[in-house]
């Protein structure tokens, strides 16, 4: 990851203001959400596996363009890395490219006209579905211990038996309204045993989105034989296995959702059209003067996915 000073902001949303002579698909005055950088010409992105793009780390995390340059200095003329995802749109205009920016139909709700709007997109709901829905493709008695995101690729899959694991009460509220079928608290004795129990011999698939090795541990426990474990959050430490935790079981480290987002981010639109995925009502929007409130606010856990609107 790139040092400071750092331009950081990804998963943006706004208004085309200028374009490329080069560009095609995009004009000003479309509405787009920006997503993760990739080159387009390796193995990996032609094979429509954009988020195992061989450049992937320089692209996205290390603020700068592959050659290591950057088109912004501060005030005393120093370096300021600005290509943070491909966009770094925490500031006042965010630099894309073709392939990380998606137009979307003007007329939607969440986003904000502006210059360089973080407007309540669908592109973070993009990691959930694709870690839920396609890793593990659901059965009618397929059952999930994911947390709200994932409760809703669940449900459109189709899993019959979803279960819901959080720390807080309200979220897992939240995931029951959602369409989670069992919630169970984070802190219980056996969070493996509740699972086991509420699905008859262990999960079919099981997706973590938190990265810690002992909730990790825990989502592989909860699988029967046969059954696919996604790990979604950075990893918080060493993950720590015995002798059999894989025997019988699959683990896939998901990067990005292994999707790609020209593809995904309209299908998620269209299921939010039809009211089958309402990411919305897990998204609260604070003005980015009160970015360290929004932060806090996801690290106590009051807020799913809190969403910052330069201007407001």
């Amino acid at each position: 990851m790139s040092p400071p000073p750092i331009i950081t902001g990804h998963e943006g949303a706004g208004v085309v203001e200028a374009v490329g002579d080069e560009v095609t698909g995009i004009a000003v005055g479309d509405h787009v959400v920006l997503s993760f950088e990739s080159c387009g010409a390796c193995a990996m992105c032609a094979a429509g596996r954009p988020a195992s793009c061989e450049t992937f780390l320089m692209r996205n995390l290390l603020g700068r363009n592959v050659d290591f340059t950057t088109g912004v200095t501060d005030a005393d003329g120093n370096e300021v890395a600005s290509r943070w995802f491909g966009q770094s749109s925490f500031a006042t205009y965010a630099i894309a490219t073709a392939r990380n920016t998606v137009v979307v139909d003007k007329a939607l709700p969440w986003r904000r006209s502006g210059r360089s709007a973080a407007a309540s997109s669908p592109a973070p709901a993009r990691c959930w579905w694709r870690s839920t829905c396609s890793r593990a493709p659901a059965s009618p008695s397929s059952a999930r211990a994911p947390s709200a995101w994932p409760v809703m690729a669940a449900v459109v899959a189709g899993a019959e038996t979803i279960v819901a694991v959080d720390l807080h009460d309200h979220r897992l509220e939240l995931a029951r309204e959602l369409g989670a079928t069992h919630t169970v608290r984070g802190d219980v004795a056996n969070v493996v045993g509740e699972i086991h129990d509420i699905t008859g011999g262990g999960a079919h698939h099981t997706v973590d989105t938190t990265g810690v090795p002992s909730v990790m541990q825990a989502a592989l426990g909860a699988l029967r034989l046969g059954g696919s474990c996604g790990y979604v959050g950075v990893q918080q430490g060493d993950l720590v296995l015995d002798a059999l935790a894989l025997v019988g079981k699959t683990v896939v480290g998901v990067l990005e959702g292994n999707a790609d987002p020209q593809v995904l981010i309209p299908r998620l639109i269209e299921l939010w059209q039809q009211g089958r995925f309402p990411f919305d009502r897990l998204i609260e929007t604070f003005p980015l003067s009160r970015i360290d409130e929004a932060e806090q606010a996801s690290l106590r856990g009051d807020v799913v996915k809190p969403v910052l609107v330069p201007g407001a």
